[in-house]
């Protein structure tokens, strides 16, 4: 049979064949046709399964992803997947409480792997600063698609169940910014929320594994909050190129597979000079590929360095 997966919790898999559902394992213990991730398996995969008695079973095959979001697993030393086979990702940020962080957001999108991204602005009620709503605002100028909400007051909710109905997506955020209370407030359920650290003014964790909830025509998989989020063991190409604005400029670069980093008469590190790339999302980039130049041996980059000093950030030349 072929079903999806919903939940999973310590190797056990809640998949549904659109009809029934059976708490599942993987027959063998692993599969065959999955090499170098830490699970093999996340909500939203499609799986071959075997059924046997009291509604239990054994997965044999996990069905090839059409896309997936993926970060770097610090512990296990390798790529996690939360979900796969999504419609459209949701990035949940905050104004405050915790603090706006875009940062967060750039490498949500590095982590989407042919999935497209919504940027979803929650308690929009409390304001950003002059120089974060600039931040916020560059997002939707570079091609992403943007929303401002509040879940006390429900502003924005309405608009943000248009867009995502009729699709299944997964939301993801930083603990403490609201994302299961916005759940709530989509889907009418009751997920467990919880408060902000007034000591470290940042989110506690509460929800601790992936989960798949449907409502009428809206299929929402509400993800483990986070409070940093590691960009996936990719090549540096594939880094940049979840930045919209290297994308178009980088055939100007001197050497082809141009990092931007310490190559002579790069075109990107020449729009930074002039204003025309924003510095922190440039700096925000360097920070990415230092984090996975520093996994050690299991990623160096094309050149085989790893020291931090080899990033600099270009300064504004001085007319």
């Amino acid at each position: 049979m072929i079903g999806t997966i919903l939940r999973g919790i310590n190797n056990i898999y809640t998949v549904s064949d659109g009809v029934d559902t059976y708490m599942c394992r993987i027959k063998g213990k692993l599969l065959s046709s999955v090499n170098d991730e830490y699970n093999p398996l996340a909500v939203g995969d499609n799986v071959e399964f075997i059924p046997s008695t009291n509604m239990e079973g054994l997965i044999t095959e996990r069905i090839e992803r059409t896309n997936c979001f993926q970060r770097w697993n610090l512990k296990g030393q390798c790529n996690q997947t939360v979900v796969a086979n999504m419609d459209l990702m949701v990035c949940v940020a905050s104004c405050s409480s915790p603090p706006f962080r875009p940062r967060f957001i750039d490498r949500v999108i590095a982590c989407c792997n042919q999935v497209p991204l919504l940027i979803v602005l929650n308690k929009s009620d409390l304001g950003l600063k002059d120089s974060e709503r600039d931040r916020f605002e560059l997002f939707e100028k570079l091609g992403f698609k943007t929303i401002k909400v509040s879940a006390k007051s429900r502003t924005g909710v309405d608009e943000l169940i248009d867009i995502i109905k009729n699709k299944t997506v997964a939301f993801v955020g930083q603990s403490g910014v609201g994302k299961s209370t916005l759940i709530n407030e989509i889907l009418g359920t009751d997920q467990k929320t919880n408060g902000i650290s007034d000591k470290y003014d940042r989110g506690r964790h509460t929800t601790n594994y992936s989960l798949l909830l449907t409502k009428d025509d809206v299929t929402i998989v509400d993800t483990p909050g986070v409070r940093e989020i590691m960009v996936p063991h990719r090549s540096e190409v594939e880094i940049a190129n979840s930045f919209p604005e290297f994308v178009d400029a980088r055939d100007k670069c001197a050497f082809v597979g141009c990092t931007h980093t310490d190559e002579p008469d790069c075109e990107i590190k020449r729009l930074v000079e002039s204003g025309d790339i924003n510095s922190d999302r440039y700096e925000s980039y360097l920070r990415m590929l230092d984090s996975i130049l520093l996994q050690g041996p299991f990623w160096k980059g094309s050149s085989g360095q790893t020291s931090k000093a080899r990033y600099k950030i270009p300064t504004k030349k001085k007319k």
